[in-house]
């Protein structure tokens, strides 16, 4: 059975996969970073950071025999003297306050122009690097959204009218102005006046009213008598007729 033993075949066998990946390491040691296609840096990185772990252990252990016994392990595998021993005792240092990911996987942009494969650059980690932060509420659970549509409108109605009633600015206290003495006296001459050109007018009218009754009577005097001769006529008129 297979049971996932083999994930970065890379197309080819075994032998050339091996002396693939020691000369890519050495050139990983020996450069700090290196440029390559997406799946050879992702195949380099599991066996570059097996090495590393040997250079730590070699570091750290107190015993001389363990440490050349690391040193031969990681000879086995690279197959060249000058770049383990820049490894175990140049770069095992920085790489001692760090428990993983000693490397790390630059996507480019731009593929390969021969057959447009995805590249990317692999480096190893500073021991001054601390990475990248946590983003903050990552661990918080997402609320489930509602079926129905009806509250969410309700929460933004809320909300809105929160936001308004806070961005509402109280007006200012109205200030009593105190008036002067002089515009209140002014103002009482004023009314009085009026009430005067009120009166007059009252009269005025009073007047009128009497004149036209005066005329329209005197007009109804000089009216009777007339009638009456007309009427007079009248009779003697009939009268002779009759007879």
């Amino acid at each position: 059975m297979r049971h996932s033993k083999h994930k970065h075949l890379l197309g080819v066998k075994s032998a050339h996969r091996l002396s693939l990946m020691a000369n890519m390491c050495c050139a990983l040691i020996d450069n700090g970073r290196i440029r390559t296609t997406l799946a050879k840096a992702k195949a380099l990185r599991p066996s570059i950071e097996k090495i590393i772990t040997l250079a730590k252990k070699a570091y750290l252990s107190d015993d001389a025999a363990k440490k050349v016994h690391y040193r031969r392990l990681a000879i086995a595998r690279l197959k060249n003297m000058k770049s383990v021993q820049k490894l175990f005792d140049e770069l095992a240092e920085d790489f001692v306050n760090r428990t993983g990911g000693y490397t790390r996987i630059y996507k480019l942009a731009i593929p390969r122009l021969g057959d447009a494969a995805d590249m990317a650059i692999i480096e190893f980690v500073k021991a001054t690097d601390k990475g990248y932060g946590k983003r903050k509420g990552s661990g918080k659970k997402t609320a489930k959204k509602s079926k129905s549509s009806k509250p969410k409108q309700k929460h933004t109605i809320e909300k809105k009218t929160d936001d308004v009633s806070e961005n509402v600015v109280q007006d200012p206290p109205e200030v009593e102005e105190e008036v002067p003495v002089e515009k209140i006296t002014g103002l009482e001459t004023t009314q009085e006046t009026e009430v005067e050109t009120f009166s007059d007018l009252d009269g005025s009218t009073e007047e009128t009213a009497s004149e036209d009754a005066s005329s329209e009577s005197s007009n109804d005097s000089i009216d009777a008598p007339e009638k009456k001769l007309s009427e007079e006529t009248d009779d003697s008129k009939d009268d002779s007729k009759k007879d």
